[in-house]
């Protein structure tokens, strides 16, 4: 009598369940296995799945309720390893998610659908079947496909069953657009686009209907849309590695700061301990700016090919992603890479994450935080560079810290953690300062260049509108301009004013769905909410007097670019760079390129071109509004201003001249200025991470943040979060949890919900997590009208 096989499988979509099925007796039970992608039937429909285990069903024991059988495999393989589930079990544990919602979030959209095309193969030719057809099918058609299966005559394609799903609609032109401000349908799509980069043609006929169709036509033939084949985008590496990679020497002279660093990495990679798995072996190279971070980490990617092992080369922006994958080329020619982030196509990560998870050969992984998710063939080394970098945390949707999934990883393969950086995180150093991991020093740049002087510029209380830059920084640019020098000029704050002031009554425009102001985006001719993403063309009457007459206030970079043209010598030419001119596909390798060749003497732009950039023609640096974030209501905020002035200043005087550093500030007392000033940061450190044992902050303390909000307009909202509030506040003092709130947060309202903060303060993350399980089963009566998400560690504060 054949055994009854139960199995575990983790839904990829809502509700994200585990749940039980049995095996259906038309294909063999040994093809189940974990990891494997399954088409399991829920309800009417069919979902995709992850098959975490079988187990024998005892007899005499009742069956679950309901038990239906799974219906077919998504692939022949499984696409998952047990190091991958175990990895979303831990991160799981964590964030306390159901392993399927982990699963669903961080594996490519195409993986977590079942529209898989299954292609048989028989006498009378091919067929194909989408799952959801093989679930109609009578038992006889089904052990007719699974012999097929079995015997090979089988192939699982994908999901693009038809033209639809085959053709990338892609922006081609950067707004404004030559289209009639009347042309509502057109306009729609192209704003779609700008926001949403490519998609496929399917995806617009979801969102705007099947007679979209006409309306693409029209922008193709007028080149502001491009459309083209899927399969475009994808581009997979070259093989093999070359096999001269164990005698390659770097075309660069490692200074002995440098090769120090180096001999350690290669001294853990070959000690015999380092195999075992769980031992993670994690260093951190604080390197001055210029100092040649970036050759260490190619030469230790060049150790571990030589040696069968893969590594991934992490940064938290594209921008700095793209630099990386250039060096990379140009240093290692032919070393096969993968480069993925997120925004790329869904087929483009779906085929690079399929070419991994089949691979056994090693391979160089690039790209930024998601790409910490790609089956990476015998792991040697994570590199994280900027590691101090907010952009590694994400915390949207699902919350986690890219440094700590690359420890779990790194400790999973016996590989090493490399963490580097010009200003590492506090916590980071701290661990370093104790002994925790193992800190290497670059104190000097690269060729024996200086690092630049930086000098305070004293903004007045008020200035006059479209004169950010004081007359000290106009004249200093105009200077550099004029010797044919190049300048960066850094503004966090996109768009062209943050600010529409109506002249008639006083209202400033306001996003309906957010207690925040509109964003005036003189290029797109539209005032956009930064936060949910509504958009209203410009000019429209005020909503409160119906008036046309506004006052834009405040500078973002758009504008900053407009005001300087005039302002600088005859001839001078300004790039832009910021998630606006960026959204282009191929737009932001456009830019840094045109400026690489000089091509304009001044790059405007925010944070993105802060950090790791390099145009040894350089020589002023300009933060043209250093108080941006100095006061804003988050633990961290002077040591990220502190981040991100030290590693802007870095971008000058790279070459063989000398650079310079403006520092605007309306408080030039500040403390962070001095040490701003003397590049130094371990003096920093030690002032920051005096106050923070004072405030019990992170690292004294476990931080957790929860986040609770619901719809504006439900009458129950501050009732129930009341409730929940109360819950908490029991289970915090019961634990002996430091609970501070619920208070409204910085934001109070997005997206047409209230939000409400409170923060937890413990000495271990299980204490917060009982606490948040607490407030969770008291949320649970609202069903879904209060929603609760837990922060661990979190790095947006508002």
């Amino acid at each position: 009598m054949t055994t009854m096989l139960l199995a575990q499988v983790a839904l990829l979509s809502p509700p994200y369940a585990t749940l039980t099925y049995s095996l259906p007796p038309y294909l063999p039970q040994e093809l189940w296995r974990a990891g494997l992608r399954v088409a399991a039937p829920l309800g009417k429909g069919v979902r995709a799945a992850v098959l975490l285990e079988t187990a024998e069903h005892k007899a005499g024991e009742p069956l679950p309720p309901g038990l239906r059988p799974l219906l077919w495999p998504l692939e022949q393989a499984p696409l998952l390893s047990r190091d991958y589930l175990a990895l979303a079990r831990e991160l799981g544990i964590r964030q306390a998610l159901p392993l399927g919602r982990i699963l669903g979030t961080v594996l490519p959209a195409p993986l977590r659908s079942a529209r898989v095309r299954l292609r048989f193969f028989d006498a009378s030719g091919k067929r194909d079947m989408l799952p959801k057809d093989l679930a109609a099918c009578p038992p006889e058609e089904l052990e007719a496909c699974a012999a097929l299966w079995n015997a090979g005559n089988c192939a699982c394609l994908g999901g693009a069953v038809d033209a639809l799903d085959r053709e990338a609609c892609t922006l081609a032109q950067d707004p404004p657009w030559p289209v009639r401000p009347r042309a509502a349908k057109q306009l729609a799509l192209l704003e779609y686009l700008l926001a949403h980069g490519t998609v496929t043609r399917r995806r617009l006929v979801e969102v705007f209907g099947p007679e979209c169709g006409e309306t693409l036509k029209t922008l193709a033939a007028r080149a502001l849309v491009h459309i083209r084949p899927l399969e475009e985008d994808i581009c997979l590496p070259e093989e093999p590695c070359p096999p001269d990679i164990g005698s390659w020497t770097p075309p660069f002279a490692l200074t002995t700061a440098q090769q120090k660093t180096l001999a350690a990495f290669t001294a853990h990679l070959d000690a015999p301990q380092i195999p075992e798995p769980g031992r993670t072996a994690a260093h951190l190279v604080h390197g001055v700016t210029g100092s040649g971070k970036t050759a260490v980490y190619l030469s230790l990617a060049a150790a571990c090919l030589a040696r069968g092992r893969s590594v991934m080369l992490l940064a938290p922006e594209v921008a700095l992603a793209l630099k990386l994958r250039q060096d990379l080329r140009e240093q290692l020619p032919g070393v096969p890479f993968f480069f993925y982030h997120g925004y790329q196509s869904p087929r483009e990560r779906e085929t690079a994450f399929r070419a991994l998870a089949g691979r056994e050969e090693a391979a160089v992984i690039v790209g930024t935080r998601s790409a910490l998710f790609l089956p990476a063939p015998r792991l040697g080394a994570s590199i994280l560079d900027e590691e101090h970098d907010g952009s590694f945390k994400q915390d949207e949707g699902l919350n986690y810290q890219a440094k700590e999934v690359a420890w779990f990883r790194a400790g999973q393969a016996g590989a090493l953690l490399v963490l580097g950086s010009a200003t590492p995180d506090v916590k980071t150093f701290y661990a370093a300062q104790k002994g925790q991991l193992p800190l290497h020093s670059l104190p000097d740049r690269v060729g024996g260049g200086t690092l630049p002087a930086v000098r305070l510029v004293a903004l007045p209380r008020s200035m006059g509108d479209g004169n950010l830059l004081a007359e000290e920084s106009l004249g200093a640019l105009s200077d550099v301009v004029t010797r044919g020098e190049q300048a960066v000029i850094l503004l966090n704050r996109r768009g062209y004013s943050p600010l529409m002031y109506c002249l008639s009554c006083g209202a400033t425009l306001r996003c309906p769905h957010c207690a925040i102001s509109l964003t005036y985006h003189k290029g797109r001719e539209r005032v956009v909410c930064h936060y949910c993403g509504h958009a209203a063309p410009f000019p429209s009457p005020c909503p409160e007097c119906s008036s046309l007459h506004y006052l834009p206030m405040g500078e973002g970079t758009e504008k900053l670019e407009e005001s300087l043209l005039p302002r600088l010598p005859a001839g001078a030419r300004i790039l832009r760079l910021d998630r606006d001119s960026t959204r282009r596909p191929g737009r932001m390798e456009e830019i840094l390129s045109a400026f690489g060749r000089g091509e304009a003497s001044v790059l405007v732009g925010t944070q993105m071109l802060s950090k790791g950039l390099h145009f040894p023609n350089v020589t002023l640096v300009v933060a043209a509004d250093a108080d941006l974030g100095l006061n804003l209501p988050d633990y961290r905020a002077a040591e990220r201003t502190f981040q991100l002035l030290l590693q802007a200043s870095g971008r000058a005087g790279r070459g063989e001249k000398a650079g310079e550093v403006l520092v605007q500030t309306r408080d030039i007392s500040h403390y962070c200025w001095q040490y701003v000033q003397a590049n130094d940061y371990e003096g920093f450190y030690r002032q920051e991470i005096a106050m923070r044992e004072r405030r019990s902050y992170p690292p004294f303390v476990r931080l957790g943040l929860v986040r609770m909000s619901f719809a504006a307009a439900w009458p129950e909202g501050l009732k129930c979060l009341e409730q929940v509030a109360a819950a908490l506040r029991g289970a915090a003092k019961e634990a002996g949890v430091t609970a501070l709130g619920p208070a409204p947060a910085p934001l109070a309202q997005l997206k047409g919900r209230r939000r409400f903060h409170c923060l937890l303060k413990a000495r271990d993350w299980p204490l917060i997590r009982g606490v948040y399980a607490v407030a969770a089963r008291a949320a649970a009566s609202a069903k879904g009208e209060l929603r609760l998400a837990l922060d661990l560690d979190p790095v947006n504060m508002l």
